[in-house]
């Protein structure tokens, strides 16, 4: 059995516009993706991504589900199958399934506790910069402002060894050590961490601080100093300044991953939001993942000598099986003693973007590279180039972006594009057989119990608010109402349940089709912000609860048909009368 947990870390990582794109053609139409739905003849497209939601939705045939969903149902895949799938092109591996250990628990506290002291250890910092008038000259000096400095948080680590002492009396806490503020070295003793740096906080994607990055004031070494490996933290996993540069990087359609911290907070500083750095490691496929869930292009800035075209290679080998078609990855070489932040000082916001426009495309770099190697001129120096190209070439999963590296491939070596195929041993397309069947479309139901079953998938908490008992028992949107308050109330934590999880829990529901049709209306035809569904599902449950109750109705309906008893027609009476009195 796969854990829940792996589940939702897999769905949070995978991109469900990617994993579609492989299949389905899909144009951006606002916010969401549309495209011809894979699982009914159609000559109109009515099938729906949300990146956003990461779920889709067949407004044709009802088709719904998340990543895992549309393997299974495209693929005709097993759920397990669907899910090794996914996992493989994100870089993950399937664990086997273990029940929540005691330690598990105690380590889950134990986070919530560092993530205190991390938040705690921001504020002494930021505070001892506002005392530090050469930390505030370095800042300036490197044109930053004051709002720039508050929007990330920076602040100054003090040139003492024991200097979060005055933030945490407790300094012997082995929580402060644990989470990489505190070192502790020979016979016990300790020291901070980061001492005279200034301190840049890394926050996970929730905005909680999980580590910090120091950059040295002057030519000290090392230059930048990042926490360890922690509970919390793992560099192979965040990227610096992705919380501050998400709304610029959507706005944009573009994340630019860069080298260092001033780097970002310098882009930041002349209009350009949406960049981002890696955290003294190499790039990894979660840093491209991750960035290409937000970005429709994705580009990497380098130096343009030795070191930088060596770990733009590195970005270039992680990025081929993740690279969807819909959105380009690009790679920038900066001119010889640049880094992005003296470039942007330099020569402005117009000329730095014209340098990402102009960028060189994954394809372009990887041909580039393997052309350099090779002697294209002669017959040995074209095999070699058709060796070098075959295990990169196979590690493209995108469709289109494959067959027009092969067709280059093919024309550079001088053969034709079949015989590329068959030298470079490339897997034929799969074949897909399974079609569900096609549903016809109706309009939206009315009643107030639809229109709460749509507005509770804003925050799923909310069904438990619904008394099922003034729910009309007749109607089919009453009883997914119902059933969805049974799904919430036996999830572990109902605020993680996300549109993504939400869509597989609704892919085995009785009442799928209704769960489904309501959770696309949410997102695909109220379009509802979450605050303001949630406004909406309470004056909806006030009007619900001022409604006639069910049994009222019916009591009402067979005294006007002829059909009630003697009893009923006294009830019923009682009650007209106990309302007229009640009348102001």
């Amino acid at each position: 059995m796969i854990p829940e947990s792996f589940k939702q870390d897999l769905l949070n990582r995978v991109d469900i516009v990617d994993v579609v794109s492989r299949y389905v053609q899909l144009k951006k139409g606002g916010a969401n993706y549309l495209g011809l739905c894979p699982f009914h003849n159609e000559k109109t497209p009515s099938f729906t991504v949300s990146p956003a939601k990461q779920f889709y939705h067949c407004f044709g045939c009802g088709a719904h589900g998340n990543a895992i969903g549309f393997l299974m149902a495209h693929a005709g895949l097993g759920y397990v199958e669907a899910v090794k799938e996914l996992a493989s092109s994100a870089g993950m591996q399937v664990p086997e399934f273990q029940p929540r250990s005691p330690e598990d628990a105690a380590r889950r506290e134990r986070e919530t506790d560092l993530y205190a002291l991390m938040d705690s250890a921001m504020e002494f910092y930021r505070a001892e910069l506002k005392k530090s008038p050469r930390a505030i000259a370095y800042l300036k000096g490197r044109g930053l402002t004051g709002e720039i400095a508050a929007r990330f948080r920076i602040g100054y680590a003090p040139d003492d060894w024991q200097g979060l002492r005055a933030a945490f009396p407790q300094y012997e806490d082995k929580a402060l050590v644990e989470c990489g503020l505190v070192v502790q070295g020979e016979e016990g003793k300790r020291y901070d961490r980061f001492r005279d740096r200034i301190m840049f906080p890394i926050l996970s994607a929730r905005g909680a601080v999980i580590g910090f990055g120091g950059r040295v004031l002057g030519d000290g070494e090392p230059k930048y100093l990042n926490s360890p490996e922690t509970p919390l933290f793992e560099k192979g996993r965040e990227v610096y300044g992705l919380v501050q540069a998400r709304d610029a990087v959507r706005a944009a359609g573009r994340a630019l991953v860069v080298e260092g911290y001033m780097d970002v907070v310098a882009l930041a500083q002349f209009g350009i939001g949406y960049a981002v750095a890696t955290l003294g490691t190499a790039t990894t496929p979660v840093h491209v993942a991750k960035l290409l869930r937000l970005a429709d292009e994705l580009v990497f800035c380098f130096d343009g000598d030795a070191a930088g075209r060596k770990a733009a290679w590195r970005a270039l080998e992680v990025s081929l099986p993740l690279a969807p078609d819909s959105k380009p990855v690009r790679f920038l070489f900066l001119p010889e003693r640049d880094d992005p932040d003296s470039y942007v000082r330099a020569h402005g916001k117009d000329a730095f973007e014209r340098l990402l426009r102009e960028a060189q495309t994954l394809s372009g770099f990887l041909l580039a590279e393997l052309r350099a190697q090779s002697d294209l001129a002669t017959p040995e120096g074209r095999a070699r180039f058709l060796a070098a190209a075959k295990p990169h070439v196979q590690r493209i999963a995108a469709g289109g972006l494959r067959l027009q590296v092969v067709k280059e491939v093919a024309e550079l070596a001088r053969v034709s594009q079949q015989e590329a195929e068959r030298l470079l041993e490339l897997p034929g397309a799969p074949i897909y057989a399974r079609q569900a069947p096609a549903r016809a479309g109706a309009p939206l139901p009315l009643s107030l119990e639809w229109k709460l079953l749509a507005r509770a998938f804003a925050r799923p908490e909310l069904a438990l608010e619904v008394d099922p008992a003034l729910l009309g028992a007749e109607l089919p949107e009453s009883q997914a109402l119902i059933e969805l308050r049974a799904l919430v109330e036996q999830a572990p934590d109902p605020a993680r349940l996300t549109d993504s999880v939400l869509a597989e829990l609704i892919e085995r529901a009785a009442h799928r089709e209704v769960l489904s049709r309501a959770q696309a209306a949410l997102n695909f035809e109220l379009r509802l912000g979450a605050d303001e569904a949630q406004s909406e599902f309470r004056e909806l449950l006030a009007a619900l609860e001022r409604r006639e109750p069910e049994a009222d109705r019916a009591l009402r309906q067979r005294v006007l048909k002829g059909v009630a008893t003697a009893d009923e027609r006294r009830r019923f009476e009682e009650k007209m009368n106990a309302a007229h009195r009640n009348r102001p």
